[in-house]
């Protein structure tokens, strides 16, 4: 997220007033509630970008057991609002992954 203290206000504002953000944690609970328990392998194939400043990072291994991961990517700078921030660096790993599975 940039660091403008208006930045930071404008994107909580966009969830609270859109009456999204309760889908916006949707992730979190369910990433909680599948550490409780053993989900199937998922053989879809399966992108995974790093950003430095994201507030978790997947182990390429971890992801592994479930996903069929064909992309792990390390990106050089972002965080959790990485289309925000980096948006040439998502869009360029985005473009490639899906330029593989043509």
């Amino acid at each position: 997220m940039s660091s403008r203290p208006a930045d930071a206000l404008t994107q909580a504002s966009l969830y609270w007033f859109t009456h999204t953000i309760s889908t916006s944690l949707r992730p979190y609970y369910e990433y909680a509630q599948q550490l409780t328990r053993r989900v199937e392998r998922i053989d879809v194939p399966t992108a995974v970008a790093l950003f430095p400043a994201a507030l978790t990072h997947a182990a390429r291994s971890w992801a592994e057991r479930t996903y069929n991961i064909t992309r792990y990517t390390r990106m050089p700078r972002g965080g959790h609002f990485a289309a925000h921030e980096v948006p040439d660096l998502l869009a360029r790993d985005l473009s490639e992954f899906f330029r593989e599975h043509r």
